[in-house]
């Protein structure tokens, strides 16, 4: 259990990373939405690598159960991130990080419906206390959070979106197939899924315009991808979706913290209580490890 707990508080440190990656990718020519592309087809790689030295035939799925992967390719990882830069688009950061911020709760209730997990009054009470640290470090006081009626159907979707990841990778991995197959295929067709809506020529040339552009979007992509989603479906293994996902929460808080660290950003008052609130999540719902797992 414990390294269960680990891995996803790993995987969302390194989600957490994400904005600073995007900041430098946007300088060698890869926006915000052209970085799903490279992120997922590049971990996609990864994860082949990966199969290859451990275990070629994790390469085999049955074509029944394809929809498993089309669900946590396309409708999670690819909808949700186009969903989450039109909603950024749309309306205000803080806003958008809001409605994303939705998941947890998605996943909850989604986790009971189909799989039976049992929502406890310390999943309940951590779940609100994650989402309200969120909401204060994105910035909803004090900040512009003006909300248009587009802009919430796509942040919503975004929300939705990314609780469909833990959703699809729970039933592939009750049928039997291993982290690595989910992730692999998850990546594969979310890749090329936004090849079909972006212009892959004009991410390519900024890749190849120098070694150091080419390994900074390995580095990237590995950071940012491979290695928390290998976390994130391997702690499914062993957590129950609800739970893995508010503990996923503390990306916000690791991207607040990277801000002030690195970009020499301002804490404020309301970061530093959202901060808190987060931890005191994640510590509530590790007081009680005997509360049984149904997956």
């Amino acid at each position: 259990m414990k390294k269960h707990i680990l891995a996803v508080l790993a995987a969302g440190s390194l989600w957490g990373t994400m904005g600073m990656f995007t900041r430098t990718l946007a300088t060698i020519g890869i926006d915000s939405t052209g970085a799903i592309l490279v992120r997922c087809l590049l971990s996609a790689v990864f994860f082949g690598i990966t199969i290859l030295l451990t275990d070629p035939s994790q390469f085999k799925i049955r074509l029944k159960d394809f929809w498993c992967f089309f669900g946590s390719g396309v409708c999670s990882l690819l909808f949700f991130t186009f969903c989450y830069f039109h909603a950024i688009n749309l309306m205000s950061l803080s806003a958008a990080a809001i409605l994303l911020y939705t998941a947890p709760s998605i996943v909850m209730l989604l986790s009971a419906l189909l799989f039976h997990e049992k929502v406890t009054k310390s999943k309940l009470t951590a779940l609100v206390l994650a989402f309200a640290g969120c909401c204060l470090v994105s910035g909803i006081m004090g900040g512009d959070t003006r909300i248009t009626l587009v802009g919430l159907l796509f942040g919503l979707g975004s929300g939705f979106g990314y609780a469909l990841y833990s959703i699809f990778a729970r039933f592939a991995l009750l049928r039997g197939y291993g982290s690595n197959t989910v992730n692999f295929y998850s990546c594969l067709l979310a890749g090329l899924g936004a090849c079909l809506i972006l212009n892959p020529a004009t991410y390519a040339a900024a890749f190849t315009a120098s070694w150091s552009n080419a390994l900074f979007c390995l580095l990237a992509s590995a950071v940012t991808c491979y290695l928390p989603y290998l976390l994130y479906t391997y702690s499914l293994t062993g957590l129950e979706n609800g739970k893995a996902s508010v503990l996923a929460s503390v990306e916000p808080m690791v991207a607040t913290l990277l801000g002030i660290f690195v970009y020499h950003e301002q804490m404020t008052v309301w970061s530093l209580l959202g901060l808190v609130l987060v931890l005191a999540a994640i510590v509530l719902l590790n007081r009680k490890p005997k509360e049984r797992i149904s997956a």
